[in-house]
């Protein structure tokens, strides 16, 4: 198969090189031979950097750890539904293949149309078409609610693609997470399809349900936080599962947690970022119970587990705060910059009134901050060798 696919790729190769026939869709051939094959071209001069993954295979590999949270939310979207209208006797499999359903589409227009962007971006601009949009076209639909309309996941994408990456660019010079801008973009434009408590199940028309935010925002009088959301249905042990309604792929931490071992053990995801982001949120969880102040909303006295658990805490940080181009770079800079976001998120969620889940926000602040806390970690760095010189 291998060969035939070099023998093949080999023989088409001319009529897209300069000259030939098909020269201007020369990134949609250089695409296919790259993914599918290693390429046989070395660099010929300095610097020269020896390894087994390229830039794809990495890209391939954030997929791969996608994978345990997309299955997951594509079961768990199926078994809202059958739960909503009453289905009896639903198995494993019919939960499966109606969440199927419903998130496909989904899925493959996100792929589509953000695909249709980046190949038109590499050909006017000649270059190959980027890989990172194989990780931008899978994390952006799992950021959103099984009910959106597939228009405002076309319009979402095309945001995030072109606005918030190729203006830039293209992959390496974009300043935020693609994929968190275009859910930004579509949370501001369209709030009615992306918040509240009708878009979170693909049930009856009418039918609502609350997600435990939602719930912890107005616990019931007499009631700690915590009891109200039990008797809701939303049990610590079943929000680690993911059993509950949200976005398509951050409703379970388990699969979150599958998907943070595969990137830190494939040394693609850093876990620096992971453990300082929950350092941060855990600081922030007893530092506003300190405070105290009548004016934070009920979920400050949500214990800082429960804040791991709900929302989409893991599946952001895990995912997209430890995107390579919009983190910091440095060692002591992936410490601060997930420190920071952890904090963020907590006081967002207790000091905002009118927005419960922080975990978009605060990444998206702390992806503008990035390149500030390298600057000042590197000149650190340079005056600490200083000293050291001259001393």
């Amino acid at each position: 198969m291998k060969a035939f696919l070099e023998k093949h790729l080999e023989k088409i190769r001319p009529l897209f090189l300069p000259g030939g026939k098909f020269e201007r869709l020369y990134p949609l051939h250089e695409a296919n031979e790259t993914f599918l094959l290693t390429p046989a071209e070395v660099t010929h001069g300095p610097p020269h950097v020896r390894d087994q993954l390229d830039l794809k295979r990495t890209m391939i590999m954030v997929v791969f750890a996608l994978i345990p949270a997309t299955l997951f939310g594509i079961f768990n979207a199926g078994y809202q539904h059958n739960l909503a209208h009453q289905v009896a006797g639903a198995t494993f499999w019919d939960h499966f293949f109606k969440g199927l359903a419903i998130c496909l589409p989904i899925i493959l227009t996100s792929y589509a149309v953000g695909g249709f962007w980046e190949v038109l971006f590499a050909i006017v601009r000649k270059h190959p078409i980027s890989e990172g949009f194989l990780v931008s076209g899978l994390l952006f639909p799992l950021t959103l609610p099984p009910t959106i309309p597939l228009w405002q996941v076309a319009l979402g994408i095309t945001f995030g693609i072109v606005i918030g990456k190729e203006i830039f660019g293209g992959t390496g010079f974009n300043v935020l997470n693609p994929a968190l801008t275009a859910r930004a973009f579509l949370y501001f434009a369209y709030p009615a399809q992306i918040s509240g408590d009708k878009v979170w199940v693909s049930g009856p028309d009418g039918f609502t349900y609350a997600t435990p935010l939602g719930i912890g925002m107005v616990p019931h009088a007499g009631e700690t936080i915590t009891e109200t959301l039990e008797k809701a249905g939303f049990t610590f042990e079943k929000m680690l599962i993911g059993l509950e309604p949200g976005s398509i792929g951050e409703t379970s931490v388990i699969a979150c947690l599958i998907g943070a071992a595969i990137l830190v053990l494939s040394g693609i995801g850093s876990w620096r970022i992971m453990v300082g982001g929950v350092l941060g949120l855990i600081f922030g969880s007893y530092l506003m119970q300190a405070i105290g102040s009548p004016n934070l909303k009920p979920l400050v006295d949500l214990p800082f587990w429960y804040h791991m658990v709900i929302g989409s805490f893991a599946f952001g940080i895990v995912f997209m705060a430890t995107d390579p181009v919009s983190a910091a770079a440095t060692n002591a800079g992936k410490w601060i910059y997930g420190f920071l976001i952890g904090f963020l998120i907590l006081v967002i969620r207790v000091a905002n009134p009118a927005y419960p889940e922080a975990v978009m926000l605060a990444i998206l602040f702390m992806n503008v901050m990035a390149p500030l806390i390298d600057h000042y970690v590197v000149q650190a760095h340079i005056k600490r060798r200083a000293r050291h010189v001259y001393a």
